[in-house]
């Protein structure tokens, strides 16, 4: 762009001489050199500051990695690379039949679990009966314990009763009264055993479920399907190829169907007077010749020279001999999107602020004339 604006220059005043027949003295061509420099260099810094410009942008996407939830073999790969799919479509598919071995087995395991519960009710009311039984034998026992106790107490040594018969009542009393603990100990357990719910669901039942429900989860898995619109680029999955989650390994990468956004790389002294909504232009090394329009969304409030991360390494000076550029993020226009570039295509920007305004015009002529100049290969 400098060299285009010295050109341009130094043509204008070979014309000047050539037409007005200026002759070329130790006085016309230093003041023509000097006033070159005057002019080119205000020119340059009003535009510089005003209305920036950089050969360094690029169209910028997102890839999203793609790679399984489940390890499997890779047994059908539908997609076509490079064709727009909808969101749902299948990408690749594992071999189900070791998920659906292990759904089977949790199935089986769910149903047993289930009809434990019957039998843990069945389990409750045998001990409830068993503790009435012990219960009722208790207190038939400490019934006759007591009736021999009284009456060896009231007889004496005339009671019909002998001392070794009320110790015999006595530990029958106790037996019956150890045998009631036992079964209330029991019914207890059976019923913990019954009553232990989550949710209203046995908790047996509803442990087994969750693992049903993952090894279903699981099963889904073997069947990848595209997150959004978009399409599969660089396709090298293949059918035979084992997939895996870890480690992470993508299969294959999806780009999105997005709009468009075009960065640019600024010096960080030019983008003093930039804010969002500024006209920008462009031009790609695609397309020759055609300017696109495009609207300044955000300049980014971050600058990726200057950044570290807590990893026990530290940070040598040698980061701070880096010449960093700021990105400013570019909107271009929906015709942009007409002409079917491929993704990530590179070009050059300029901005326009609001600032010097008719200076603007200069930067706009000689951005067009840069594009004219990609007609040239040799040039880039």
């Amino acid at each position: 762009m400098d060299l285009l604006l010295i050109l341009t220059y130094a043509g204008i005043c070979i014309a000047v001489f050539k037409i007005f027949n200026i002759p070329l003295t130790k006085w016309t061509v230093p003041t023509a050199v000097l006033g070159g420099i005057v002019i080119i260099g205000v020119l340059m810094i009003l535009m510089n500051y005003n209305h920036p410009f950089t050969a360094n942008a690029r169209q910028v996407y997102t890839s999203v990695p793609i790679m399984p939830l489940v390890r499997g073999k890779v047994i059908e790969v539908p997609v076509r690379p490079n064709q727009l799919i909808k969101a749902g479509d299948v990408l690749f598919k594992l071999d189900p039949e070791p998920f659906e071995a292990v759904v089977e087995q949790r199935e089986a395991e769910v149903a047993a679990a289930q009809q434990q519960v019957p039998q843990l009710l069945a389990q409750l009311a045998s001990a409830q009966a068993t503790t009435n039984a012990a219960k009722a034998e208790r207190d038939r026992t400490q019934k006759a314990y007591q009736r021999y106790a009284e009456g060896r107490k009231k007889g004496g040594k005339n009671s019909p009763f002998t001392e070794l018969e009320v110790e015999n009542r006595q530990q029958a009393y106790l037996a019956a009264e150890a045998q009631l603990q036992v079964a209330q100990a029991n019914q207890t357990n059976a019923q913990l055993a019954y009553d232990s719910q989550i949710n209203g669901v046995n908790t047996n039942v509803a442990r087994l479920q969750s693992q049903l429900d993952k090894a279903l989860f699981d099963l889904e898995q073997t069947v990848v399907h595209a997150p959004t619109d978009g399409y599969v680029t660089q396709l090298g999955l293949r059918k035979g190829m084992v997939a895996v989650p870890m480690p992470l390994r993508p299969v294959m990468t999806f780009i999105p169907k997005e709009e468009s956004i075009f960065v640019g790389a600024f010096w960080e002294n030019s983008i003093k007077r930039l804010k969002e909504g500024d006209e920008a232009e462009f031009i790609v090394t695609a397309q020759p010749g055609i300017v696109f329009k495009g609207t300044v969304v955000q300049v980014m409030p971050t600058i990726a020279e200057g950044e570290f991360q807590a990893n026990g390494s530290l940070l040598g000076a040698e980061a701070f001999f880096v010449h960093s550029r700021s990105l400013v993020i570019i909107d271009p226009e929906p015709r942009f999107d007409e002409f079917d570039f491929p993704m990530g295509i590179s070009g050059q920007v300029a901005i326009y602020t609001e600032h010097f305004h008719h200076v603007s015009m200069i930067r706009k002529v000689l951005l067009r004339m840069q594009g004219w100049v990609n007609y040239i290969f040799p040039f880039h």
